[in-house]
This record gives structure tokens, C-alpha cells and sequence, in this order.
């Protein structure tokens, strides 16, 4: 399954609400990035008890990691790209950097 397909597959189960900011204008992101940002932290949790306990729930893991893809691809879906050009741009952004030699370090633009 290529990028695009799962994107395709995973937007045909996308079931949000349209919000409206204070200026009226439509931000279908919200809800999918707040979605995110939940299953990040129920990744964290995870990895967290695995730290706590020294049992990794592996299944758990991998599970919560396509909650995350699911949310990512909804994002870039509303942005109107497409999952695989995401993947390529940030490919080519670490190979540029591995070049440089500055994969090291902070910032966006180093």
C-alpha cells in the first residue's frame, strides 16, 4: 500500500466536525490535529508505562502509531497534499541536512 492509497482509505472513515474561529472562517484542522496531539500522548503513556514497567506492550505500540498515521493523513488531507509528496519533502529535507552535516542541531532551517 503506497502513502496515497492509505490516505484515500483512512479519509473515507473521517468522521469531524467543521468549527469556525472567531473571524467565520472554516478550520477543518482543528479537530484532526487536537485528534494528533491525543494519540501522541497515548503513544507517550505507553512508551512511559514500558519505561515504568520494563514490559513493552508491543501490539499496543504499533497500534496507537496508526492512530497516529490516521490523524497525520487527515491533516495533510485537508491541506490538499497528498501523503507521499509530505513523505518525499521531508526526505529530501534530511538528506539536505546529512549533507550539510547539520541533521545535529535546532531550528527548521539549519
Amino acid at each position: 500500500m503506497t502513502f496515497n492509497e492509505y490516505q484515500e482509505q483512512a479519509w473515507s472513515s473521517a468522521i469531524f466536525p467543521s468549527l469556525k474561529i472567531e473571524d467565520g472562517r472554516i478550520a477543518d484542522f482543528i479537530y484532526p490535529l487536537l485528534g494528533l496531539n491525543g494519540e501522541v500522548g497515548e503513544l507517550t503513556e505507553k512508551f512511559k508505562k514500558f519505561i515504568r514497567d520494563g514490559h513493552m506492550n508491543h501490539e499496543a505500540l504499533v497500534l496507537e502509531c496508526g492512530d497516529v498515521l490516521w490523524y497525520l493523513s487527515a491533516i495533510i488531507k485537508i491541506l490538499g497534499v497528498e501523503f507521499e509528496d509530505v513523505a518525499k519533502l521531508n526526505i529530501e529535507k534530511l538528506a539536505s541536512r546529512k549533507k550539510r552535516n547539520v541533521l545535529q542541531g535546532s531550528g527548521d532551517n539549519r
